[in-house]
């Protein structure tokens, strides 16, 4: 599996996100500064809060911004294979084997999933999602090696501890 080819989809959401939360900001920011959202009273608020979703959307702005510059610097040493699990590391868990599923472990954008084909492994689609270090499953996988537990607490009524190991590093 080609780790840029990961690189360049994660690139492309987040160029079309960028995209769509500049529009968002910049509607809000209308929405706010329109003449039809002055206060008519002093329980009309409708221009406070166009106001704090124009503020929250340049937030988001500035973030996804940030991601892609993430993106874009990481460096070609990172996305070499190594034997523990590190910044740039394809990790598959003895669960994830039967359905071809990966987790790319990568600066920014945990949660992005996306599919991608191997020519070289006769086209097998690979399903991958990215996770960030500082994630519970990032932080359980770190610096961990292949056949190595890893225990995610589930928290909640229960606290379930959900073992795993480690298959693969790429």
């Amino acid at each position: 599996m080609n780790k840029k080819d990961i690189i360049q989809k994660v690139l492309q959401h987040l160029s079309n996100e960028l995209e769509a939360t500049k529009l968002a900001a910049h509607n809000a920011h209308l929405a706010a500064t329109d003449d039809q959202s002055i206060a008519e009273t002093q329980y009309d608020t409708v221009a406070i809060e166009a106001g704090y979703l124009a503020e929250g959307q340049s937030k988001r702005v500035e973030e996804i911004k940030h991601s892609i510059k993430l993106f874009e610097q990481f460096n070609t040493q990172e996305l070499e294979a190594s034997s523990t699990v590190v910044l740039g590391s394809l990790v598959q868990l003895e669960k994830g084997i039967e359905n071809n599923e990966w987790l790319f472990i990568a600066p920014s954008s945990g949660g992005f999933k996306c599919d991608i084909t191997s020519e070289k492994d006769n086209n097998l689609t690979n399903k991958i999602t990215v996770i960030t270090p500082h994630s519970p499953m990032g932080q359980a996988l770190i610096n961990r090696e292949v056949d190595d537990e890893v225990t995610l607490l589930i928290q909640g009524i229960n606290n379930v501890k959900d073992p795993d190991y480690i298959n693969a590093i790429s």
